[in-house]
């Protein structure tokens, strides 16, 4: 009967993106086998791009770069150092940068670090735990597990939508980690960078990860152990940015 139940679900068609969306959310393990049956990456690809970009403009809309540019230098310090003609200059020439850098951040940063992440997946799976995956199969799941990011675009464009954006933390505006309910201006950096990197989303994802990676190879490796590889290596990116804030 097993055998039989494995072909007649090998026939089964594969679910839409929609029920693959939902089912990220709902039922993740039955969600990630049927991925692992017929990945596919570009739908979701493109819906974590969007919800990226979606985020990055509307910031820019209503909170605007010069205002992000002030904050970001209050922030650090160093508008308290500068002369009035001084603050005006870097807010001329930041402005400028930022707006740039924050539409291409919107258009590249996803599909970069989802690539990043597909790799280290697959690099773990198949160095780390002697698996055969091939990358289409890892980035389809890396791609799949972003979706929670789109409720996290969501909040945030709530939040920059609603919020005073004299009031609203560019750098961090959604209430998903301690960082966002400490201020910036009076926390110290490394301190602030490792409350923010305490992201409810990001630990989201990375159990997601977990669990679809581990159905890719038929649960021969627990998603528990996989999710902690990642935490592993989502720690030691928290460790240099901290040092890189303790630097700055």
């Amino acid at each position: 009967m097993g055998t039989v139940s494995t072909e007649i679900a090998m026939d089964e068609p594969p679910k839409s993106f929609l029920q693959r969306f939902v089912g990220i959310f709902v039922s993740p393990g039955a969600t990630f086998v049927d991925i692992g049956r017929k990945p596919d990456f570009v739908v979701p690809l493109i819906v974590g791009i969007l919800a990226t970009m979606a985020v990055f403009e509307t910031m820019l809309a209503k909170i605007g770069a010069e205002r992000i540019v002030r904050q970001s230098l209050e922030q650090s310090g160093r508008a308290s150092n500068m002369s009035p003609e001084q603050l005006q200059q870097a807010l001329e020439q930041g402005t400028k940068f930022t707006a740039i850098f924050m539409h291409l951040t919107g258009l590249l940063a996803t599909p970069l670090v989802l690539l990043v992440v597909a790799g280290l997946g697959l690099l773990i799976m198949n160095a780390l735990f002697g698996s055969r995956l091939e990358f289409k199969t890892a980035f389809s799941i890396t791609c799949y597990a972003n979706l929670v990011s789109v409720l996290g675009a969501v909040i945030a464009l709530v939040m920059i939508l609603l919020a005073d954006p004299e009031q609203l933390n560019a750098q961090n505006p959604v209430p998903t980690n301690p960082g966002f309910f400490f201020n910036p201006r009076e926390t110290s950096k490394p301190l602030l960078s490792l409350l923010s990197s305490l992201d409810v989303f990001t630990i989201w994802f990375m159990a997601l990860l977990g669990i679809g990676f581990s159905e890719a190879v038929s649960r021969k490796v627990k998603p528990s152990t996989i999710f902690l590889c990642f935490a592993g290596l989502w720690v030691i990116w928290v460790l240099v940015k901290m040092g890189l804030a303790m630097l700055g």
